[in-house]
């Protein structure tokens, strides 16, 4: 934030910090900063940032605002200058300026998947299509279209969540449906030598 430091005895090390857009200076209570001495008038002059510099501008005030001794009705300053208003000296510490936006979070309401009657589920994003899979981590529940696939080297395949890309696996009911596949093949598969092994062929 921009600031300014109060260089004169008697008033203390003082510290203005200036706001955004104009700020007022003077002896009146009423401004932005009020600085309590008889050179100052109630109401001084007016300072605002501008494109990295101060920017003084006089508020037609009794003794006046000076730059090297010189009277200013506006003038544009850098940090590490000075300049007066009545006696009272101010030096410019710096004229950065840091806006600081609030990060909001908006929470994120996920509509829960459909059961049917038979119990299976539909995906929260796809209305036509079963849930196949859970992630491990957000515990999201997904069919095969929202499955985020990553062939790694050597052909093997990682599934993950769109949601936070971990793991996901498929859920209990495609679990048994896919052991009994695999039950079924091995068996329709043994069948034939377990008939040639019986008839001694």
């Amino acid at each position: 934030m921009a600031r300014l430091l109060v260089r004169t005895d008697g008033l203390g090390e003082r510290v203005l910090e200036l706001k955004l857009g104009t700020n007022s200076v003077g002896r009146s209570p009423e401004n932005d900063f009020q600085i309590d001495h008889p050179t100052i008038s109630s109401h001084h002059c007016e300072l605002r940032i501008e494109d990295g510099q101060l920017v003084v501008t006089d508020a037609g005030s009794t003794n006046g605002t000076f730059v090297d001794g010189e009277p200013i009705k506006e003038v544009r300053l850098n940090a590490g200058q000075l300049f007066s208003v009545g006696d009272v000296e101010l030096y410019i510490e710096t004229t950065d300026q840091v806006v600081n936006i609030p990060k909001i979070e908006v929470p994120v309401h996920k509509a829960p998947p459909v059961v049917l009657t038979d119990g299976s589920l539909i995906c929260p994003r796809h209305s036509r299509a079963h849930v196949t899979h859970q992630c491990t981590k957000c515990h999201e529940v997904m069919c095969d279209a929202c499955v985020r696939q990553l062939r790694r080297r050597g052909g093997k395949v990682l599934k993950l969540c769109p949601i936070c890309s971990h793991k996901v696996e498929l859920m209990g009911a495609q679990k048994k449906g896919k052991r009994s596949l695999l039950g079924f093949l091995q068996k329709t598969v043994k069948m034939p030598f377990l008939h040639s092994a019986k008839n001694g062929e």
